[in-house]
């Protein structure tokens, strides 16, 4: 087990922490080495089986982000912006791999992640699973092939507890569409409708977000046309299928060159 890539969870507490968690400890391809938390969690300390309310690992959940960053080879972070772009100076200073599933970046983010990037390897994607990457490439063709006159909406739902909008996997599909298209998102995004709002703009692409309840994710993307709409769906049930891509992209970006990276990359799409 000591020559496998020994693996960090950030954020080891949230729902994607312990998933992740479970994941690697079940991987006979990957270690787990380290559980991190932020200072004055109430995990900090604690065996990380026994907060996640099973049998003790061995392994203590610890707020020393530098020293355990510092032995992993690879890092997974599904956490907030501000703790992820601080995670990836660390990373880029181990020549960790670092897998982000975090979402809500500002363009400020961006541009540090990217500058870490020239240094380690990042895989970010906001949907780390098969599924909505295939629906990503097909969302890009489909765009391409039916031209501006077909109206592009993406619609999402998530959980209560989900903290941005729309969705890194709503963005995901939005920059496919565009990309298509040949447009910038950022200018052709509609992000909120409310009031009088006047007819919909040629060339839009439309953001409508759900919140409630327990939703793992559920993606779609409308093409409404003069009497046809085509609907692309994506629905996940379970967050393992996020953990096991998150996983995959750890032990894919194993000796890969420095630089930013996505899902399609890793699953060769």
């Amino acid at each position: 087990m000591g020559n496998l890539p020994g693996i960090v969870v950030m954020g080891a507490s949230g729902r994607m922490g312990q998933m992740l968690t479970h994941t690697v400890l079940q991987s006979d391809r990957a270690r787990l080495i380290g559980c991190v938390e932020r200072p004055g969690h109430p995990w900090v300390g604690r065996d990380v089986g026994e907060a996640m309310g099973g049998a003790p690992i061995g392994l203590q959940v610890t707020d020393d982000a530098v020293g355990m960053i510092a032995q992993a080879q690879a890092v997974i972070d599904f956490t907030v912006p501000a703790a992820t772009v601080a995670t990836a100076t660390l990373t880029a200073q181990a020549r960790a791999v670092h897998v982000i599933g975090t979402t809500g970046f500002a363009p400020e983010d961006l541009e540090k992640l990217r500058a870490a990037a020239r240094h380690a390897v990042i895989v970010r994607a906001g949907n780390m699973s098969l599924g909505v990457n295939l629906l990503v490439g097909l969302t890009r063709k489909v765009a391409a092939a039916l031209g501006p006159e077909f109206d592009i909406e993406i619609v999402e739902a998530h959980h209560r507890h989900k903290v941005d909008a729309p969705s890194g996997t709503a963005l995901m599909l939005g920059e496919a569409a565009a990309e298509a298209r040949g447009v910038a998102l950022s200018e052709v995004a509609d992000r909120g409708r409310d009031g009088i709002t006047g007819e919909r703009q040629a060339g839009a692409i439309g953001f409508s977000a759900i919140r409630g309840g327990d939703v793992v994710g559920e993606h779609d993307v409308i093409f409404a046309g003069a009497g046809e709409r085509l609907v692309l769906r994506h629905v996940a049930t379970d967050r393992a299928i996020f953990a096991r891509g998150a996983l995959a992209a750890a032990l894919w970006g194993q000796d890969r060159k420095p630089g930013e990276y996505d899902m399609t990359d890793v699953l060769g799409l």
